[in-house]
């Protein structure tokens, strides 16, 4: 499952997309209100953490372009902003929970899960499935050809992002960013090693090949074109 982390504080926002990264989420970070508000209206989002007090556009604000367009996805407000009046206005303003700074990470998460229970998202978005390769999002667990696939937590993040652009060509800058969250060093070969060790595991006594090197581009995963 995918959730956006909509925070301003250095250490606070990495500290959630490290945590939630951990616990098995997809997670992006915005670190100011223009951004937040750019993803959480262009992406599609299973749970959106997001802060009030933002230097450029608040929390309110987003939640309210939110809901004017029609997106209905759980908004959890994470703030320091603890008078009952806030609360209020945040759960007014069709918040799905209000957590108050400082948190403990282990209440964060449960609230995180309870939302997500509460608005289950469908079978077909909770599994991802590219020929006889199926991800289960759920149970953080990748089977092939009926046998399962054991991954480390990386690799599993990994797949999980190609198979969700399933058929487009995946540059190593756009992988590092997004599975490492780090800035492309053409000095460095972390993705072709995390490729090749992902390759040898889902393709490893089966025919059909599914990642694709294209040369000069980077890496795609698809079935293989039916001649």
């Amino acid at each position: 499952m995918k959730i956006l982390v909509v925070e301003d504080e250095t250490k606070i926002g990495d500290y959630l997309r490290q945590g939630l990264s951990e616990a098995g989420f997809v997670t992006d970070l915005a670190r100011t209100g223009l951004d937040g508000h750019h993803l959480a209206m262009t992406e599609s989002y299973d749970l959106i953490i997001l802060d009030v007090m933002l230097p450029d556009i608040d929390g309110w604000r987003i939640l309210q372009s939110l809901h004017d367009a029609g997106k209905n996805v759980p908004v959890l407000f994470l703030t320091a902003r603890d008078s009952v009046e806030d609360r209020v206005k945040g759960l007014e303003l069709g918040a799905d929970d209000y957590l108050v700074k400082p948190f403990a990470f282990a209440e964060l998460l449960a609230r995180v899960r309870t939302l997500l229970r509460r608005g289950a998202t469908p079978v077909a978005e909770t599994s991802l499935k590219v020929g006889d390769l199926s991800l289960d999002l759920v149970r953080r667990q990748a089977r092939r050809g009926g046998r399962c696939i054991q991954l480390t937590a990386k690799e599993f993040s990994l797949l999980e992002f190609l198979m969700r652009h399933r058929g487009e060509v995946m540059p190593r800058s756009l992988i590092a960013s997004q599975v490492w969250d780090m800035n492309f060093d053409s000095d460095t070969n972390v993705i072709d090693v995390a490729i090749r060790r992902l390759r040898a595991k889902i393709e490893e006594g089966f025919d059909s090949k599914l990642i694709h090197t294209v040369r000069g581009m980077g890496y795609m995963l698809d079935e293989p074109a039916q001649e």
